[in-house]
């Protein structure tokens, strides 16, 4: 067995010491590397691409979480947040809303002069590397500065700097594709306007688009779950609505109503659902593989087989709820050591397998698992896990706690890392924000 060098290796050349750790996202898992950063008198700067802190949260802000309080914030956070006066203005064993959980404790987090003077709005990471190389230049690679190129909406381009680089950046908002091929079905272009993202506010600000329709809600996890409640609620009181639900396996296995789940709500929200299948509330399509999209009379017809045999389902609205992937496109020039089935960090994938493991039976791992050939850049948070569907917040809570020493030196840290996380039957976050999801 090959020993791992496990020797901080960024802060080898005098000018390395004096830049910062560049986080790219201002979401949960971004925030809170920044708290532990702040604990360690580290200099960073978070890049966030959305005009305020949590911007993927917000898309989804009507959705409640499945984890209560007690497990979605992170504890170097907290110790910040409580030096200040801050108080959860809530019952911890209680799940709270992504609008919850940004109001009452990302904004907070963000607002505090240490972590708020270092967070850069509007700002889109396009592109990292290492300054004055490609990724086939390997020659005293460790001792120079890593490049970010950076783009503001007005189309103006800059560059960064860093001695470090934690991508929390997340993955909601670049979904799977609706082909059960990976690929987007042929013609998706054509009917794109009434594809819509997971987790659409059916019962508020997005409502009109689906009272009086037919509606397909393509996916078998949770963020599919959530969106087939709210449609069944908005049925009861707008004539002509209608739901089917379309998976691509026999059965939605990914949605749980265990009663030995610890998470109540994700249970409650699994035995909803069978119960508005077994009512026919809601109509279930399984073994239905998608090829293709045509525009058919003003919505769309979805074309592919089912059981061996050709078929179609016409809808006038889609909701794409197949999961999501990470966007590695602005990676290219990094020394990336990814599995070659899910996407995360080498190392880290067969602690998340989702055919062996479920959110509750993840190992805990820190930066010895999320290392990269790259030294110093790390993926962190819902990123790090690829197109796995177990991540939790409190997961990526340890995961850049245990970056944030390592960083620092503190090797006894950094490897001692300890997770305690609810114990569940099946998990399925199917959503992936900046590190948050519906299953956190």
């Amino acid at each position: 067995m090959t020993l791992l060098d496990l020797t901080p290796r960024t802060a080898t050349s005098d000018r390395l010491a004096t830049l910062p750790v560049v986080i790219i996202g201002a979401g949960p898992i971004g925030l809170a590397a920044a708290a532990n950063l702040v604990e360690r008198g580290i200099d960073f700067t978070i890049l966030e691409a959305g005009d305020r802190v949590a911007s993927s949260i917000r898309l989804w802000g009507h959705t409640r979480l499945f984890s209560p309080w007690r497990h979605v914030i992170d504890p170097a956070s907290r110790r910040l947040l409580d030096a200040a006066g801050w108080t959860v203005a809530a019952d911890e064993g209680r799940a709270p809303t992504g609008r919850e959980l940004v109001d009452a404790y990302l904004e907070p987090l963000a607002a505090l002069p240490e972590i708020g003077s270092r967070v850069r709005l509007g700002t889109r990471v396009v592109a990292v590397t290492r300054e004055g190389m490609d990724r086939t230049r390997t020659a005293g690679r460790e001792k120079t500065p890593f490049l970010l190129r950076l783009q503001t909406p007005d189309g103006t381009v800059e560059e960064l700097t860093g001695r470090a680089v934690i991508d929390a950046s997340g993955t909601y908002t670049t979904p799977n594709p609706l082909a059960s091929t990976g690929l987007d079905p042929i013609g998706a272009v054509d009917v794109g306007g009434l594809v819509l993202h997971a987790l659409p506010d059916v019962l508020g600000a997005d409502r009109a688009s689906f009272a009086g329709k037919h509606t397909v809600v393509v996916g078998a996890g949770h963020s599919a779950a959530n969106t087939l409640i709210a449609l069944s609620e908005l049925a009861k009181t707008e004539p002509g609505t209608r739901v089917t639900w379309l998976i691509r396996n026999p059965s939605a296995i990914r949605v749980s109503s265990s009663p030995d789940d610890e998470l109540a709500d994700r249970a409650r929200l699994g035995s909803r659902v069978d119960q508005l299948v077994h009512t026919g509330q809601i109509t279930l399509l399984d073994s239905f593989e998608i090829s293709r999209l045509q525009p058919h009379e003003g919505g769309v017809r979805l074309l592919g087989r089912s059981r061996g045999e050709d078929g179609f389902l016409s809808a006038e609205v889609v909701v794409n709820a197949t999961g999501f992937r990470p966007d590695l496109s602005m990676l290219r020039e990094i020394r990336l050591e990814l599995d070659d089935i899910v996407e995360a960090p080498r190392r880290l994938a067969p602690l998340i397998d989702p055919n062996v493991h479920s959110c509750g039976t993840v190992s805990p791992h820190g930066f010895a698992e999320l290392r990269h050939p790259e030294p110093g850049f790390f993926l962190a948070g819902m990123k790090s896990y690829g197109r796995a569907p177990t991540f939790l917040l409190a997961t990526g809570y340890e995961q850049v706690r245990s970056i944030a020493a390592w960083l620092d030196g503190d090797m006894p840290a950094a490897t001692d890392v300890q997770l305690t996380l609810p114990t569940t039957g099946v998990c399925s976050t199917d959503l992936g924000s900046g590190g948050g999801s519906c299953c956190s």
